[in-house]
């Protein structure tokens, strides 16, 4: 069965409508990349048999992805270049490269805080396929680990991957989730639907106004383990958003608390305060890919790149008193 390595949880979600629908609303839904899909047409008229065909086209399109950047899937395109030795020019799909460029691009820009080849240190630390390790891991253990990983070793071109290691794993999950949004949301715009909402597995791509006229309206969740409530409530416009944190996905072993996401610099799981991370941007794919790298970074080097790039981000940190809260100028305009 396939899964992405993904946050347990989902830590947006759409508000439901307090008054009665005034334009037809189409559902669509199903499971896809180890998690579910939630999507909504608002506005345009559509048969049964239209109905029946967009629901065939979204789970194809959908499949593809899996069957494009999965890592347990052993025949996809990713599991395959994974499974090479050093390589150059092994060729993929143009989808599969965007995806890869992308995250290259990430990379760079956020200093190596998003590295989609830490896999192999996820799964050393129990947040991967394998079972949590009974002791925490070594230096000697995480060294070895850094041997094969870092993604100075990854190169990319529109078809091809490459890399100059043996061993080196691609994991795409922080990245390909908001991909498969992305493919979505272009292929309803290609039908010329204009309203709609698109939610795989919490990120979410959203055009138009729901079947009340309005903008749609997202509640970001309060960061706790023990209930759901809310923290914010948002209109995003014609945006995607995307939320990162660790306050569900996370165990303690000798008295620590360890959560999954994982410093790619120190080979460990992050240590510091901020525990949820929600970014808006054009792109889920994007978006995606950097409320991880934020989280990673932590609140102070995070909420400084964030003004740097005048991304609209929003980030709850814990402390004694409960929990805080920042955003960019970017983000304000969002909030309700």
């Amino acid at each position: 069965m396939f899964r992405w390595l993904a946050l347990i949880g989902l830590a947006i979600f759409i508000l439901g409508c307090s008054e009665q629908k005034s334009t037809e609303e189409v559902l669509f839904s199903g499971p896809t990349m180890g998690t579910t899909y939630h999507m909504k047409v608002v506005g345009f008229p559509l048969s049964v048999q239209d109905k029946q065909d967009i629901q065939i086209e979204i789970d194809r399109r959908l499949e593809l992805v899996n069957d494009q950047m999965s890592t347990y899937r052993p025949n996809s395109e990713l599991s395959r270049f994974n499974q090479s030795v050093a390589v150059t020019g092994f060729e993929v799909s143009r989808d599969t490269a965007k995806v890869v460029l992308e995250a290259l691009r990430l990379n760079k820009l956020t200093n190596g805080a998003l590295d989609v080849t830490v896999g192999p240190l996820v799964n050393l630390w129990g947040f991967g396929p394998d079972n949590r390790p009974e002791s925490i891991p070594s230096e000697q253990q995480l060294n070895a680990i850094k041997q094969r990983i870092g993604i100075e070793h990854l190169a990319a071109t529109e078809t091809t991957l490459s890399k100059d290691i043996d061993g080196l794993y691609v994991d795409l999950s922080s990245i390909a989730k908001g991909y498969g949004v992305d493919v979505i949301a272009e292929y309803f715009a290609s039908l010329g639907i204009e309203n709609y909402l698109v939610e795989v597995g919490g990120e979410l791509r959203i055009n138009g106004v729901n079947a009340r006229g309005i903008d749609w309206q997202v509640a970001i969740e309060k960061p706790t383990a023990v209930d759901q409530s809310v923290q914010e409530v948002i209109a995003v416009g014609n945006n995607a958003i995307a939320t990162s944190g660790d306050y569900r996905n996370y165990y303690e072993l000798d008295g620590e608390r360890f959560a999954h996401t994982i410093d790619p610099v120190s080979g460990k799981p992050i240590k510091h305060k901020l525990v949820s991370v929600t970014v808006i941007h054009a792109s889920s794919m994007t978006a995606d890919g950097l409320a991880t790298a934020l989280m990673v970074m932590g609140e102070k080097d995070g909420l400084e790149f964030a003004k740097q790039q005048e991304l609209a981000v929003l980030m709850i940190s814990k402390s004694d008193s409960g929990y805080n809260e920042v955003y960019t100028k970017q983000f304000e305009p969002y909030l309700q």
